[in-house]
């Protein structure tokens, strides 16, 4: 049995970070902030951790054979320990990126180099006309461009699964798409959209059963759940710094040992290589060959800092407090018959977020109603516009949790929809 938060528990998380101990004010209230699923807070920790690298040992790493390069080489690679125990990997799969968008175009690009005189010894990256890449209809669109451009470079076709009209899909209709044709399958753990959790060991499962490669957009899963990527047995896994309490413009690539040793790097430069001649260069093993010029050092220490914050209290509990605060959530729009709740209609297969449809509202003119009610959201497609377009809607208001999140900022939204119903003659 996880043992639940206390009031006086998430009251001490929330006196972690800045920007909830000295909260801004709206209205005489603080600032309710429910868009984590964008970017989440950062604790107190975290900022030091970064600071201190700056102030104090602010080096290059992997240069030179002074102790203050040493110093920072051993912090920049302390932490990519931290992040692989944390992910249920190995430190050598573990690669740095300026972002998830960029590890996924890292890995497309790379597949794509492969597909050229570069080469690679290994079949899973070849692709030619008649193979498929598959995605589905629910991704972000930095999971979804990517692999359009990987398709149109080497002629194979990209298919997609469907979603159905509440924008979820199932392993049913999955199987229904993967066949022997299928190269790669991309999809995300968890939607930035409807919060329907994948079932992802059974679609490794699937994937491998043809012999395709599978590719993981963890970015909604790893803040809130614990993942074990090895477990889960993906192929590659991406997610974002950013949205797990630590520093902006930093991803974490994720690739299985043997295929990051023949995945040519898509990015080239210094720090990535053994030995350079006018005619060619020979790289260095992973995950450095993929981390060419100068790294995101500070940003580095401060992800470390966030995952020993997370690790700390404890991920289990975290993904049972969230998913209290999300079950509310859903219980509440769901008794407002003016409201349309994207995903899965109740609380389950749902992780970290809610999204909605005002009945006759644009989700901007909505969002204007919360913000003068001090409640922080997220409006608009969210970069999934397919998946918007398939439920027959432009854009959405979506409410994100995290380990601060309280009831009482969930109620504030849910009245800041109502209050938008009422404002515009609407209310249900």
């Amino acid at each position: 049995m996880v043992k639940p938060f206390s009031s006086s528990e998430i009251k001490s998380f929330r006196s972690d970070f800045p920007f909830f101990a000295d909260p801004t004010l709206v209205g005489g209230r603080p600032l309710a902030y429910l868009d984590s699923g964008a970017t989440s807070q950062r604790p107190k920790t975290v900022l030091d951790a970064e600071r201190f690298f700056l102030e104090k040992q602010n080096s290059a790493v992997h240069r030179g054979a002074s102790i203050a390069t040493g110093n920072a080489t051993s912090s920049f690679e302390a932490s990519r320990e931290a992040v692989a125990k944390f992910v249920g990997a190995e430190a050598s799969e573990i690669v740095w990126t300026a972002g998830a968008t960029d590890a996924l175009n890292l890995i497309a690009q790379g597949i794509a180099e492969a597909n050229t005189s570069l080469g690679s010894s290994n079949s899973l990256f070849k692709l030619e006309p008649g193979d498929e890449i598959l995605v589905t209809e629910a991704e972000h669109h930095a999971n979804l461009v990517p692999w359009q451009r990987l398709a149109l470079k080497t002629g194979a076709s990209l298919r997609w699964i469907p979603v159905n009209e509440h924008g979820i899909w199932s392993i049913d209709d999955a199987r229904s798409y993967v066949n022997k044709r299928t190269k790669i399958f991309a999809f995300g753990h968890v939607s930035n959209v409807t919060g329907f959790k994948a079932p992802v060991r059974e679609l490794t499962d699937l994937a491998r059963s043809v012999g395709a490669m599978t590719v993981l957009d963890a970015c909604q899963s790893v803040p809130h759940v614990p993942v074990n990527f090895t477990n889960l047995g993906v192929d590659f896994a991406v997610f974002s710094s950013h949205k797990m309490l630590g520093p902006n413009g930093l991803g974490v690539l994720y690739g299985k040992a043997e295929l990051l040793d023949e995945l040519p790097p898509a990015r080239t430069g210094g720090s990535a290589i053994t030995r350079v001649t006018m005619e060619q260069a020979e790289f260095l093993p992973p995950p450095l060959r993929f981390e060419a010029g100068t790294q995101a050092v500070s940003q580095v220490i401060g992800i470390g800092a966030a995952v020993k914050y997370l690790e700390d209290i404890g991920m289990q509990r975290i993904a049972s407090h969230e998913e209290e605060l999300v079950a509310h959530l859903v219980e509440g729009v769901n008794k407002n018959s003016g409201l349309r709740l994207l995903g899965p209609q109740n609380s389950s297969h749902r992780v970290a977020l809610a999204s909605v449809e005002v009945n006759g509202l644009h989700a901007h003119d909505v969002g204007q109603v919360l913000d003068g009610e001090g409640v922080q959201v997220r409006v608009g497609h969210h970069c999934a516009q397919p998946l918007h377009r398939a439920m027959g809607i432009t854009s959405s208001v979506r409410a994100s949790v995290h380990l601060t999140t309280t009831e009482d900022e969930i109620d504030r939204f849910l009245d800041g929809l109502r209050k938008a119903q009422k404002y515009f003659d609407l209310e249900s």
